[in-house]
């Protein structure tokens, strides 16, 4: 490429142009009758004018909407269950790595409007701000179209109706942990065994190493959630499961 042709130094650094949101509408499933609201939802303070511009007060409001949503599909699902499973499981379903995982699958990365900082300090891969877009977008759909339809994506996005893997409340990680402790063993070991995907929606498989056994592999779209899967497989093989929910910690943990 002759100096010509080659892009100046300004060129390069200049802002790519987002991708068009109703490809982000159609991966959510709604359609805004006012775009504004999503646009909201998916900007970050840094970028914002004032606060109220930001995604914050739409993520307050999504955060409640998304355990009303989930608390109502869990209570038919389940006629069975106590209040203290029906809490391990809606506290497994609104978590921060939940709501990322969702944020991801929907590829909201390319499409938020973050500060300088925050873009060069991998904003758009951060599971913090994915999580709390994610609650953001839920709240935009509500203000824009109501409960029914914000519930329609919960129940599409976070299938409320599957088992969570939280009958005791204990995350996978510490349930491995005390097992091989109380037999002698070495704590266990995570080894990543497999990165793919591009960087805003990466893919992580790792395998959870204990002596003496063979590894459990687990993959996410997180190191923490590759590894507590990793953690669940092992468990389940040696007959354990039980011992092995969500972080607990994360139930009531502040996603701002």
């Amino acid at each position: 490429m002759t100096d010509a042709a080659r892009p100046s130094a300004r060129a390069r650094r200049a802002p790519r142009p987002k991708p068009d949101l109703s490809l982000l509408e159609a991966r959510i499933g709604h359609s805004f009758a006012d775009p504004s609201l999503l646009a909201r939802a998916l900007t970050h303070v840094s970028k914002a004018a004032g606060r109220a511009g930001s995604y914050q007060r739409l993520e307050f409001l999504g955060d409640r909407v998304l355990g009303l949503a989930i608390a109502d599909r869990l209570y038919a699902a389940y006629p069975d269950a106590d209040e203290g499973d029906l809490s391990r499981r809606l506290a497994g379903l609104v978590r921060r790595e939940t709501c990322a995982a969702v944020a991801t699958a929907w590829d909201v990365g390319p499409h938020l409007v973050l500060g300088q900082g925050e873009v060069l300090g991998g904003g758009r891969r951060n599971q913090t701000i994915l999580a709390d877009v994610c609650e953001a977008i839920l709240g935009a759909v509500f203000l824009d179209a109501g409960y029914e339809a914000a519930r329609a994506i919960v129940e599409a996005a976070f299938r409320p109706a599957e088992p969570t893997g939280a009958p005791r409340g204990r995350d996978a990680k510490s349930a491995l942990q005390e097992w091989a402790m109380a037999r002698g063993l070495a704590i266990p070991l995570y080894e990543v065994v497999e990165r793919s995907g591009p960087d805003h929606a990466p893919r992580f498989r790792i395998a959870a190493r204990v002596d003496g056994l063979e590894p459990g592999v687990g993959d996410g779209p997180s190191k923490r959630l590759a590894e507590q899967e990793a953690a669940r497989t092992v468990l389940a093989r040696e007959g354990i499961i039980e011992g092995a929910g969500p972080d607990p910690g994360d139930a009531g943990e502040d996603r701002t």
